[in-house]
Parts: C-alpha cells; structure tokens; sequence
C-alpha cells in the first residue's frame, strides 16, 4: 500500500522516465514501479532535480495480487508496460481493485478496443476513468481533430500524425507486436478494416517533400470518435518521417503475413518481440527540439464545410510525458469531465490539454482555416 497519489508503472522506460520528469514539475509525490529496482534507480538518475520531489523506488512482480497492493491507497496509476495487449490486462484489473483512475500510452488499436469491451462499464461504476492511449501520436491531433469539430456540419476526419525521431525500445516492441493485428478506420459509425499493404504517400504542410504514412495499428482516433454523434467517418494515419523505418515497417508485416502468423500464438510473440529488439534494443538519446519536431494534421468535411488544422510541435516523448502528468495532476484536483472509457480530451478537454502543451512551450497555436 502506498500513501503517494500516483503510480508510474514501468518508470525505468524511456517514455516513464519523462513522465516521472513532469512530475517534478507539478510537484507530485509519485511511485517509480517496475520489476527492477536497479534499473529504475538508473533511469531516475537521469531526470534533473528529481530529488526535490517526494518519490519512492519499488520493484514488484506483474501479478494481480502485488499490483493490487502496490496500487491501494494511489489515485491514479500512469502504465507505461506494452505491448498493452499482452501486460495491460494485469495493470487494469488491479487499478480496478485498487480504486485508481487508468491511463496508459498505447498505440494498439487492439487494446484500446478490449479496454472498452472488458472493464467500460465496470470503470464507470466505480466512478474511475479508464483511458489508454494519452501520447502525443494520439492525444495531440485528437485535439486537432476536436478544433475542427468546433465547426458545426462536419461529419468526416482525415487525420495525419507524424515525428521526426526514432521509435524507443518499447514503442518498437508495441509496434510490432501491432502489426500482426487487424487494423480499422471508421466509415459510416462503422469499424471498416484497413487493407493489409494500405500505405499512403503524404504532403505535410510546410515541407515539399512527401513523406510514407501507415495506418500505424489503425490508432485510437476511430474508437474515441465512434460514438460521437457529430463523426460518421474517420480514418487516421502516420508514423515516423524517417522513411527508411517506415519502408521497414511495411516489409515486416509482409514477413509476419508470409511466416510468422502460421505458428502458433506463443511462438508469434516470441518472434515479434526477437524482430523488434532487433531493430532497436537501447534508450534512445534525450529528444532535440531543433531535430524531433511533430507535425498533426487534420482535414475535416461535411456537406458544405470545410476544416483544416495544423499543429506543429517538437519532442513527441516529452509531448508524451507531459500529458500524463498533467491528467494525472487533474485527477488529483477533481473528476474527470467522463467517467469509465474516454480519451484524453474526452475526459480533460481538448482546449484544456492544447494549453498544457503551449505552457510548456511543446506546440505552436494551432494553424486552422475554416470554409462554410
């Protein structure tokens, strides 16, 4: 049992290390979890001035049983162990039996759909929220995605996410793990399934070049957008600019296709997680804002209207980070605006969480351009 407000699950990671940093910077006594101690010691040493807020180290195993214990008594609980599909069950029931709100950073379409399917109802119950995927490849265009919804008459979005970077170790491991799953976009309120070899040759705004864009897992945009009775149709795409990564992307879903979805489940795993620590096995270094930018763009349409928004930012892990914190920081204060499954800016708002990534100075003011 802890008496810290939050609990940052698998803080040794990359992307858990900058959500630890963010919470230094609200100030929030905070729990770095993870199955070594040694390792998230190490992490921690990196993140400035950590030492000035009050935090804990402690190893735990991944069972039901001692997350449970290690959650009781914290509000919220930020989950940074993927892939989700396959480690997110144990973290979600024990948040459950823990009473703590859920937030994770997955991009697996495929979980965020289960996590609605398996515990919506039961989240909602308890009066907890249940929100995976608050990350920059998702939560930052969601309010892109949201400002064009300010238009009244639109009823279609075309998203666009893409970085300049290169994935971390377990954002490697979540996608490709990814590509072995179904993909969907959303057409008519329904979930319609991407083909297979989908790729797109995309024109980002201000830039010449094209650059390749992927369903990248199919994303959470159409689950969040489904039931929302102003969208009929969304479809999301993106990936890395690095177009060397995103051509091996696609070779590799070809080769899951061709050899490696025939074998049996755990066999599957065991060689998508051995092709992925292939490709990247390290940390990363610390991102550069003058070379990982981001850049979310939203086309939105309905019968007589048009939206565009732009939003051009830098850092996506920091982007990641900080959205995390801060949710964490607002379920400390208060309810969130949706109880049970929602998204970010479903449970947050998305003018809300645009003002916490330009107060941190992440993103630019939205370009957005209207025709009706």
């Amino acid at each position: 049992m802890t008496t810290k407000p939050v609990i940052v699950y698998g803080a040794s990671g990359y992307t858990g290390r900058l959500v630890c940093e963010y919470l230094r910077e609200y100030n929030i006594p905070f729990v770095a979890a993870g199955r070594d101690a040694n390792r998230i010691k190490e992490a921690l040493l990196q993140v400035p001035g950590v030492d000035s807020v009050d935090h804990e180290i402690v190893e735990v195993e991944h069972t039901l049983e001692a997350l449970t214990e290690l959650f009781t008594g914290a509000q919220v609980v930020c989950n940074m162990v993927g892939p989700f599909i396959k480690f997110g069950p144990t973290v979600v029931e024990a948040c459950l039996a823990a009473g703590c709100h859920y937030t994770d950073t997955t991009g697996e379409q495929n979980w965020v759909m289960h996590s609605q399917e398996k515990w919506a109802q039961q989240y909602e119950e308890k009066g907890l929220l249940l929100s995976p995927g608050i990350a920059h490849m998702y939560t930052t265009s969601e309010i892109a995605a949201n400002i064009c919804l300010e238009t009244p008459g639109l009823d279609s979005l075309d998203i666009v996410t893409m970085f300049n970077g290169f994935p971390t170790y377990a954002s490697t491991q979540t996608i490709f793990h990814t590509l072995n799953s179904d993909w969907y976009h959303l057409s008519q309120n329904q979930y319609v399934e991407w083909e297979r070899n989908a790729r797109f040759q995309v024109s980002l705004p201000g830039q010449h070049d094209t650059v390749i864009a992927l369903p990248w897992g199919g994303m959470s945009h159409p689950v969040w957008f489904k039931d929302d009775p102003r969208v009929a149709n969304c479809r999301a795409i993106g990936g890395v600019t690095d177009q060397s990564v995103m051509e091996g992307a696609i070779a590799t879903r070809t080769m899951i296709d061709e050899k490696i979805k025939s074998l049996p489940p755990e066999e599957q795993d065991a060689a998508l997680s051995e092709i992925a620590a292939s490709v990247q096995a390290g940390m990363p270094p610390r991102e550069n804002p003058r070379i990982n930018k981001s850049i979310d763009s939203v086309h939105a349409s309905g019968p007589l209207g048009r939206a565009h928004v732009v939003i051009h930012g830098n850092c996506n892990y920091k982007q990641t980070g900080l959205l995390q914190a801060y949710t964490a920081y607002s379920l400390m204060q208060q309810p969130p605006r949706r109880v049970g499954f929602a998204s970010a800016c479903q449970a947050f708002g998305h003018r809300e969480l645009l003002g916490v990534l330009r107060s941190f100075g992440l993103v630019l003011e939205p370009v957005v351009t209207v025709h009706t």
